[in-house]
């Protein structure tokens, strides 16, 4: 562990909020200790108490999407009045693959599509998910439509390897997703990054 890395735990909804906090952090200089979560936002909500008193003691973020949520402050409120000292509790406006689709140069290249196809502000999206598999759907590769775009008649939201490419996407740090180009444009992201950057103040 280099002089500037901290240990960091997170708790997420699922396996590609997982690979985005992974690269957020290797980025800002932490090490991701454990994660916990992975069951989806119900059982982070359990949880989220459990999760605040252990951060009296260490360094926590715990991310979950707005989803149909009416807004951040009221989400944060609802769950978590009085976070502790050492816990970033952040709230992705409205989900993951919206921080995703605000690097427009490198998902168009992994996705093959036109950059011009991908929203100009995708915090504003109402489904983030579908708008990710709608482009997927327009990509000029036969592999990127099976793995992202669910089958006809399969009743899916969702392909097969959905989740499989987005982590590849993420966890590519010569050619995919690029955290800190993307905090440029989302201010959700940029407030998440910002909030990291101060754990890196306190004192150790």
């Amino acid at each position: 562990m280099s002089s500037r890395e901290r240990l960091l735990s997170a708790a997420v909804e699922g396996i590609v909020d997982q690979a985005v906090v992974e690269r957020l952090s290797d980025t800002l200089g932490f090490s991701v200790y454990a994660f916990y979560g992975l069951k989806g936002k119900s059982f982070l909500k359990k949880r989220i108490k459990a999760f605040n008193n252990a951060a009296r003691f260490n360094l926590w973020l715990v991310l979950v999407d707005l989803d149909a949520c009416e807004c951040a402050p009221k989400l944060r409120a609802n769950w978590l009045v009085t976070p502790s000292r050492l816990m970033r509790f952040r709230v992705v406006v409205r989900a993951i693959e919206a921080w995703l689709m605000v690097d427009p140069d490198t998902l168009a290249d992994f996705l093959h599509v036109r950059r011009a196809l991908i929203p100009a502000n995708p915090d504003t999206l109402e489904n983030p998910k579908q708008s990710l598999v709608s482009l997927a759907r327009r990509s000029t590769r036969a592999d990127v439509r099976k793995d992202m775009v669910p089958r006809a008649g399969s009743g899916n939201t969702i392909g097969p390897a959905y989740s499989s490419r987005l982590i590849e996407y993420v966890s590519d740090h010569r050619n995919g997703w690029r955290p800190n180009e993307a905090a440029r444009v989302s201010d959700s992201l940029r407030r998440c990054w910002v909030r990291l950057q101060n754990l890196d103040a306190l004192p150790r």
